[in-house]
């Protein structure tokens, strides 16, 4: 399948970061939000990278006009309907998920690739709400923060994903200029697996006051040559977006090593989520990193 037109359900910081790539790499895009506030947010988002982006020298002016004619919005699951591929990019709330696949559904030309970016949930576990012909075209297309910068795409296939799909979404993460990777549908996939029992292990050694916030991070950037230390990484995750991550983990393995720190936990109740609400670990301004907050 040739894949031309997509659509992106959702236009928080992952689906507008897929959105930007997408547009730049020639694809005709639609993007769908719940309503035209966070619509209007989320394309706003894109055209000021875009605008930033010209002002360096990145891209030309040019350029970006002809990346943002390829960018449209929409409040309607109708409009996605002559697309090749969509791509589900809402909350990691398994409810949603399944209320946005089964309107998806009812929309979607037969052959549509039909995708979920979760970055811990089980693609499989959406198929109750599906078509039966619509299983061999299901999969998860799980992209990385920020989008637009990191180069990994993990492709998620389950047992009844066709192989002409998951040629057709390699072909895609190639045409964006990314690497694709093959993971198992099984909760945290490749990746997080790996990285969330790492983050959580230094959420709870900053918990127990094994050392500072900053010792923490700067042991791991300059002892590992990580480019960022782990709980830096987490401020930019999202510290909510952790801790459901670490839920959905703990939940399917039952180890200690995915339970959430209780400081986490009180870090979200307190509305301390990270770099999104300007407070987590460190105080932030934007995008910019600022002291290292008591716990």
């Amino acid at each position: 399948m040739d894949i031309q037109r997509i659509g992106i359900v959702g236009c928080g910081l992952m689906g507008s970061g897929i959105a930007q790539c997408a547009a730049e790499a020639g694809c005709e895009v639609w993007v769908k939000e719940v309503d035209e506030s966070l619509l209007t947010k989320g394309l706003a988002r894109i055209q000021d990278t875009w605008g930033r982006a010209v002002a360096k020298g990145k891209i030309t002016e040019d350029q970006s006009t002809t990346f943002a004619r390829r960018l449209h919005g929409t409040l309607t699951f109708a409009a996605l309907a002559g697309c090749d591929l969509v791509v589900e990019a809402v909350p990691e709330r398994m409810d949603l998920k399944l209320e946005t696949f089964a309107a998806l559904d009812k929309v979607l030309e037969p052959n549509a690739i039909l995708c979920t970016n979760t970055s811990s949930l089980t693609v499989a576990h959406l198929s109750p709400v599906l078509s039966p012909g619509r299983l061999p075209n299901l999969a998860g297309l799980h992209f990385f923060n920020p989008v637009p910068a990191m180069p990994l795409v993990e492709i998620v296939r389950t047992l009844a994903t066709d192989g002409n799909a998951l040629a057709a979404l390699k072909g895609f993460v190639q045409r964006l200029g990314k690497t694709a990777v093959l993971a198992p549908d099984a909760p945290g996939f490749v990746v997080n697996r790996l990285l969330v029992p790492y983050l959580l292990d230094a959420i709870r050694c900053a918990e127990q006051k094994l050392a500072t916030v900053e010792d923490i991070d700067t042991g791991m950037r300059l002892g590992c040559g990580h480019p960022m230390g782990p709980l830096h990484l987490s401020d930019f995750i999202g510290l909510d977006t952790m801790q459901s991550v670490a839920e959905v983990l703990f939940e399917a393995f039952g180890e200690p090593r995915f339970k959430a720190p209780s400081v986490l936990r009180q870090l979200v109740a307190a509305g301390r989520l990270g770099r999104k609400s300007g407070a987590g670990f460190y105080r932030w301004e934007g995008e910019k990193r600022q002291e290292a907050l008591p716990l």
